[in-house]
C-alpha cells in the first residue's frame, strides 16, 4: 500500500501550517453550515465531473442545480425522518441560527431549511462521520432524482 494511503488524507490535511482541529460540539451553528456548505459542494461537483467531461459552464450550472437552498430544503425533508436525536438537534441549530437575509430567489424557509442541512453535513464531516454522511446525502440525492423523474425533469 502506498504510503499516502495508508496515512490517509487527514494525516496529511494537519501537516498544513496553521491547521487546526474544530470541534463540531462547540462550533456555532453558522461555522457548522459554513464548513458544510464547502463538503456538500465538493460532493456534488464529485458527482457531476464524475458523468463526464464537459465545458465548466455546463458543470457550474448542473452543479448550481443541486446546491440552491431549495434543493437542499428539498433534500433536508427527506432526510428528516432519518435522522437522529442528536442530528435533529444539530439540524435545528442550524435552521434556527440567525443569519443574514436568504439568497436571492429563495424563500426564508428554503433558506433556514437548507442552513440547517449545511449545518448537520458541516457537523457530520467535522466529527468524522463519513460514512453517515454519505448515508444522508445519498438519501437527499436519490429523492432528488426521484422526484425529477416523475415530473420529467432532468438534472
Amino acid at each position: 500500500m502506498e504510503k499516502g494511503l495508508e496515512l490517509g488524507f487527514e494525516y496529511y490535511m494537519n501537516q498544513i501550517p496553521g491547521m487546526n482541529p474544530v470541534d463540531p460540539h462547540t462550533s456555532s451553528p453558522l461555522v457548522l453550515a459554513y464548513i458544510g456548505d464547502c463538503i456538500f459542494d465538493l460532493i456534488i461537483k464529485m458527482v457531476v465531473t464524475g458523468r463526464g467531461n464537459r465545458q465548466v459552464h455546463k458543470l457550474h450550472e448542473e452543479t448550481s442545480h443541486y446546491v440552491q437552498a431549495s434543493a437542499q430544503s428539498y433534500m433536508m425533508r427527506s432526510i428528516q425522518e432519518h435522522l437522529n436525536t442528536e442530528e435533529h438537534a444539530v439540524y435545528r441549530r442550524g435552521r434556527n441560527a440567525r443569519s443574514v437575509s436568504p439568497a436571492k430567489n429563495q424563500s426564508i424557509t428554503d433558506y433556514r431549511r437548507a442552513t440547517g442541512f449545511e449545518a448537520l453535513i458541516g457537523y457530520l464531516y467535522l466529527n468524522r462521520e463519513y460514512e453517515r454522511l454519505t448515508e444522508l446525502v445519498t438519501i437527499g440525492l436519490k429523492s432528488m432524482e426521484t422526484s425529477e423523474e416523475e415530473s420529467g425533469i432532468s438534472s
